[in-house]
């Protein structure tokens, strides 16, 4: 038997390399970074890893007890969504209000609209209800209404901020809220929806897309009394835009859909509205698609069929309540061997790179402050969030965000923020000496800083080696303030870093 031995040259180089690590570690207090899977969590489920998220899992006791706290958003502070709501004067405005500044010409719905774009954008930067916030998202991509002006634009801030209610209850509550929503009435054409003529857009995309799915096998017939069912729910569009329920709009007699029928026969339909929204709620197969759909965002992009159903059983155990489905997410081991498997959406990318960065964004004083020129860097890389303009939804699978020219706007993104140099007002960068850990340090102990400091997780050889050979620099090389790297290149070396797979990943 051939016994594999390790030559003399092989051990000594193996006795360097430790005895090397061993004297990095000590060159500067290494940067507190969590577990795997604890990094795993707070990736998944908020704008992205910064050490003072890490320490504040920690102080709460470990991710398992932070994540419980940040799934009962009531018990934690609100300050960030409160204090940036009032950056712009729409964002908190009634739906009558928003359009009676549009027609004073004070605001144009569109620029409201982008406002709000902004704003969801930002609160995922600060806000202290992380998850809370990414779930907000979720729904808002989910039962999507485009954020493009037009009929919809009045509406769409309280649509959004309705959403996020409701974002950690009960999925039944949000279907309910939703379905009858003026802004998704006004999207889907239901606002205009008569009993003589019943308008099926919305009625079909309830199936279709926020519910059960083609799976379920509805016909042509379950889809018209779906509309018919939907009937009433009126905004008076181009006019005086008020929202209310209008009886004598509301098709009256027998509905069926699927498995659920009524005699509907008052001309108040608000009462089978809802039996039917809560039948379609707890359809299994309405159990099984949220499922599949919450395993894509926060697991991979083809997840497993047993835990889709586990998920949704746990959803129907749980009489539609989206915490505890996010829980059993959590702790199943798919989800914690998922590391690398999701790409981050443009919104994403530039969120998590404020974050990594430690860039302060302030309130806006001009139209190219870092507050609303975020807006511009989304779509920079490819999409506004909520700008997507069907009704699916934007997608949520790496295939659609990894082209060539998606990478190739990250990186100009990432440069220019490593930088400062855009957006350059509204906000305040970190200066490049700030990226020292201390006043004199190795540049292979200044590489590992910025790996812990930005993904989240220790250096590795590989790192070391890119990060050398974008700046020339070698591992032994002293860096102060003076250095060359830090007055020049902190940008160059700052985006191997945010160009890593581990950065435009989640």
């Amino acid at each position: 038997m051939t016994v594999l031995q390790i030559s003399p040259r092989t051990a000594t180089k193996k006795k360097k390399k430790k005895k090397k690590a061993k004297k990095v570690a000590k060159t500067y207090p290494a940067t507190k970074v969590l577990d795997a899977r604890a990094l795993l969590v707070v990736n998944r489920f908020t704008g992205g890893w910064t050490p003072g998220l890490g320490a504040e899992v920690t102080r709460s006791g470990g991710i398992d007890k932070w994540f419980a706290k940040q799934l009962s958003p009531a018990s934690l502070p609100d300050t960030f969504y409160d204090s940036s709501a009032t950056w712009w004067s729409s964002n908190l405005a009634p739906a009558l209000t928003t359009i009676a500044r549009h027609y004073a010409g004070t605001e144009n719905v569109w620029e409201a609209n982008a406002h709000y774009q902004a704003w969801s954008m930002i609160r995922r930067i600060g806000s202290e209800r992380q998850v809370l916030e990414t779930m907000a998202n979720f729904w808002e991509h989910h039962f999507h209404v485009p954020t493009d002006g037009g009929q919809t634009g009045a509406y769409r801030q309280e649509y959004g901020r309705l959403i996020r209610r409701l974002a950690l209850g009960k999925f039944d509550e949000l279907l309910n809220a939703v379905s009858t929503d003026p802004a998704m009435g006004a999207f889907l054409g239901n606002a205009t929806s008569t009993k003589s003529a019943p308008n099926e857009n919305q009625g079909r995309e309830l199936l279709e897309l926020h519910t059960v799915g083609r799976e379920a096998g509805y016909t042509e017939d379950d889809v018209k009394s779906s509309a018919r069912i939907l009937t009433g729910w009126r905004v008076d569009l181009w006019n005086t835009w008020v929202a209310a329920y209008n009886p004598a709009a509301h098709w009256t007699g027998p509905v069926k859909v699927l498995g659920f029928s009524h005699a509907n026969t008052s001309s108040d339909g608000r009462a089978v509205t809802k039996a039917y929204l809560d039948y379609l709620a707890r359809h299994p197969s309405t159990a099984r698609r949220l499922a599949r759909k919450l395993a894509v965002h926060f697991v991979s992009d083809a997840p497993s069929n047993g835990l889709v159903e586990h998920l949704a059983s746990v959803y129907l155990a749980n009489d539609t309540a989206i915490a505890p489905v996010l829980k059993a997410l959590v702790a199943s081991a798919e989800f914690k061997a998922s590391a690398g498997k999701k790409t981050r959406t443009p919104e994403e990318d530039v969120i998590a790179t404020y974050r990594a960065l430690g860039v302060k964004i302030t309130r806006p004083t001009t139209d190219e402050a870092a507050a609303n020129a975020i807006l511009w860097q989304a779509n920079q890389i490819g999409m506004t969030p909520f700008g997507w303009p069907r009704p699916d939804g934007r997608p949520d699978v790496a295939s659609a965000w990894t082209s060539v020219s998606r990478m190739l706007s990250s990186f100009e993104v990432h440069y220019t923020m490593s930088g400062g140099w855009w957006p350059d007002k509204g906000a305040s960068y970190k200066k490049p000496s700030g990226w020292l850990p201390k006043a004199s340090l190795r540049f292979d102990a200044l590489v590992d800083h910025l790996s812990r400091s930005i993904l989240g997780r220790p250096s590795t050889p590989f790192l070391l080696k890119v990060a050398s050979q974008a700046t020339g620099i070698p591992a032994a090389a002293t860096i102060t303030a003076k250095h060359d790297l830090v007055r020049w290149q902190m940008p160059r070396l700052l985006t191997v870093f945010l160009d890593n797979p581990l950065h435009i990943g989640r």
